[in-house]
């Protein structure tokens, strides 16, 4: 249950955030909410992460990156039916990523491209602008490591003594 519950609010607060980004912001429209540090900025990322592929074509791009979200649900979904029955926090940080996944797929067979909108400045640095789902597979993504890290010998200890 905690997986498809994570999924579903993951994606309703992706895709209600960037819906009222792109109600309120022309592209490239910036509004400080934190002097110097935080902003909202409408933009669109044609490529994954920090930009990587913008510059390749549309078309080869499009397939791209909609065949990666597609094999990377299908490998979630089967590790949380192999290993999701282990641990609330295995399961948890699988529904963020695919979420998140989910979230930015929705965007590219929309658009075309991902709407991100969280801008932070530290100190000089402008960290690269990303959305919701962005930051719920971030977040997945450590879930997983502190349960591979921490936990999974722990928990399979317990069952094997069990």
């Amino acid at each position: 249950m905690i997986f498809s519950c994570v999924i579903v609010l993951v994606v309703i607060c992706d895709q209600v955030t960037k819906h009222l980004i792109l109600q309120s912001f022309a592209l490239h429209d910036s509004m400080e909410l934190i002097s110097g540090f935080f902003y909202l900025t409408y933009v669109r990322n044609t490529g994954a992460a920090f930009g990587i592929f913008s510059g390749q074509p549309d078309l080869w791009r499009q397939i791209f990156f909609i065949s990666v979200a597609v094999i990377a649900l299908i490998v979630i979904i089967t590790l949380y039916r192999v290993y999701g029955k282990e641990s609330g926090l295995y399961r948890l940080g699988l529904g963020l990523i695919a979420g998140g996944a989910i979230g930015n797929l929705i965007d590219r067979i929309r658009f075309g491209s991902v709407t991100d909108f969280l801008d932070f400045y530290i100190f000089s640095y402008n960290y690269p602008v990303f959305n919701v789902a962005d930051s719920a597979i971030t977040v997945g993504v450590g879930f997983l490591l502190v349960y591979t890290l921490f936990f999974e010998d722990r928990e399979k200890s317990q069952m094997k003594l069990n």
